[in-house]
């Protein structure tokens, strides 16, 4: 199996500096908490061996490993890579109450984790903004 590289990005001190990294969408989903419309996505079906990691930063974060076809119409990985990798927060938008994940590194916006995933790999399903992530192949 090839190494990935696993390289950091280094982090913006500024909104400005965020606004020149990112494309106009990353930066509404990343940094707005925004959503990509449904089955729009470059990684919704890619089943490229590789790590995803965060668009902003570069932190690992998903290994296809964990990808899965939900029919959502945005990617959906069983876990993350590990625990330290993202961080969980209530969302109370949209009139219900979802858990947000984001990316731990950057606390930039990935997605929504659901509890309507495969059964024998933990039930959760991450649905995640293809926009948020890069994929790095193997």
């Amino acid at each position: 199996m090839a190494e990935l590289k696993h390289e950091l990005k280094d982090m913006p001190t500024n909104d400005a500096e965020w606004r020149e990294r990112l494309t106009p969408e990353q930066y509404h989903i990343l940094r707005q908490a925004g959503t990509e419309p449904p089955f729009s996505g470059e990684y919704v079906d890619v089943d490229d061996d590789g790590m995803y990691r965060c668009a902003a930063c570069g932190n690992q974060l998903f290994d296809s490993q964990k990808k899965f076809h939900s029919g959502s119409g945005w990617p959906s990985f069983t876990e993350a890579v590990n625990p330290d990798a993202v961080e969980l927060h209530k969302d109370r938008s949209l009139f219900m109450t979802r858990t947000e994940a984001r990316c731990a590194r950057c606390h930039s916006h990935l997605g929504h984790v659901f509890d309507d995933g495969p059964r024998e790999a933990g039930g959760q399903r991450w649905c995640i903004n293809s926009a948020a992530l890069d994929l790095e192949t193997r």
